[in-house]
């Protein structure tokens, strides 16, 4: 066995670590997101336990993730007009603060799904102003640029650990010590990620002055996304995904309670799958080289997505299910991983917030509405019917991203070409 040779695969893939910024803000997000996904799958659990209704999970999703899609734009603004750090400082003392709030309105309660929406929307809020600034801040953590997509693959790979273990760890922390643990220990984790931000070591941020008022940021910041061709069908091909096919995942309580008939551990586990293939993806892409053709590893991808959720729609054994499930997680993390990767990568730095905010936009404006849709149409049509069409239009999508990949292709031969 070749020892050195492995040992340098493995520090090529961990090579971001080499900035001390991004180790230490990786190690605080580490422990939050283990939270966060606990939190997560309590509020699912809860809503459907006490409402027994798969529409209201869809109003769950919709209620944290339609608040951000309203303030994204503006959040993408304050990122490129102000200090991302204190930004991203203030969005997590918040969310800890609303934390804090849900596990005193479940502990309280005894019906607290009114309160869970609420709370849920002010999250939407706070996340709104969070991800353009975090997405933003990681490039300003990495010393060198060229390790920039390693960073957003580890951050790729911590954040599906997070939902492996998040999930399996909530199912038993729900069983054991109710939900209102959760979201307690949710809100004890942001000390982790506060601690890190404060430790970090950053150049004093200068004010540049802005002589464009913020509606002409706004739509300087459209007019660049219209004129990049690359980046204006990165967002175009995630809001069909995230309307039609990523929506599957507010269908997995239903699959654990009423499919499987399990508990709140059969629903960790199945929430632990899709954590289980994303973080496998997240470790894949990790290993990448610099030169590997991103755009090709998304559309197969796209494909190994769809594949997935075609072979667990209508599976009838439960062990199967956590590995379909799993395969088409993998796809699925692996393509979303991938489209950030390019945004970070190919925008330019004065546009970035503006960017990442409109692909926010995009994302939590689409995946409500389609996990409405998805709620709607699974009363109508059966949740396994609705799984295996989504399968399919995942396919579907998957022809775009060849179709694109095929002309990108050709014209850089024409470039070629014409510069020989």
């Amino acid at each position: 066995m070749n020892f050195p040779h492995l040992w340098a695969m493995e520090y090529e893939a961990l090579r971001a670590f080499r900035s001390r910024n991004f180790r230490l803000f990786f190690g605080g997000q580490a422990l939050s997101l283990l939270g966060t996904w606990m939190q997560k799958t309590a509020v699912s659990w809860v809503v459907y336990a006490e409402t027994h209704s798969k529409l209201m999970l869809g109003v769950s999703v919709f209620a944290t993730l339609f608040p951000s899609a309203l303030f994204s734009l503006l959040g993408g603004v304050v990122s490129d007009r102000y200090s991302r750090y204190r930004v991203l400082l203030l969005t997590q003392v918040l969310s800890m603060v609303q934390a804090g709030l849900l596990a005193l309105a479940v502990f309280w309660q005894h019906h607290a799904v009114a309160a869970i929406i609420g709370l849920s929307a002010a999250l939407g809020i706070i996340n709104a102003f969070d991800v353009p600034a975090r997405q933003s801040l990681v490039y300003d953590l990495v010393d060198d640029k060229q390790d920039v997509p390693n960073a957003v693959a580890l951050n790729s790979t911590m954040l599906n650990l997070s939902k492996l273990l998040g999930p399996a760890v909530a199912g038993f922390a729900i069983e054991q010590l109710g939900a209102a643990a959760c979201f307690g220990l949710n809100a004890l984790s942001f000390v982790a990620v506060i601690g890190s931000l404060l430790a970090l070591r950053l150049p004093a941020h200068v004010a540049r002055p802005h002589p464009q008022a913020l509606l002409s940021e706004l739509a300087a910041g459209f007019r660049y996304v219209r004129d990049t061709p690359g980046i204006r069908f990165i967002i175009g091909a995630l809001g069909l995904m995230a309307l039609l096919v990523l929506p599957f995942t507010a269908l997995v309580p239903v699959y654990a309670k009423d499919v499987f008939r399990g508990t709140a551990t059969t629903f960790g586990l199945l929430d632990g799958a899709i954590g289980l293939g994303g973080f496998g993806a997240a470790l894949y892409l990790t290993s990448l080289a610099p030169t590997t053709d991103l755009s090709r590893v998304m559309t197969v991808n796209t494909f190994v997505l769809g594949v997935g959720l075609l072979l667990f729609a209508y599976t009838p054994w439960y062990w199967p299910a956590l590995a379909f499930l799993a395969v088409g997680a993998f796809g699925m993390m692996a393509q979303t991983t991938i489209n950030v990767t390019l945004l970070q990568t190919t925008v330019l730095p004065a546009m970035r917030g503006r960017v990442i905010s409109l692909y926010v936009l995009v994302y939590t404006t689409a995946l409500p509405l389609g996990s409405l849709l998805v709620g709607a149409a699974s009363e109508r049509i059966g949740v396994r019917a609705t799984v295996l069409a989504e399968g399919a239009l995942a396919l579907l999508i998957g022809l775009l991203y060849l179709r694109n990949l095929r002309q990108t292709q050709a014209a850089a031969v024409l470039l070629a070409a014409g510069g020989s």
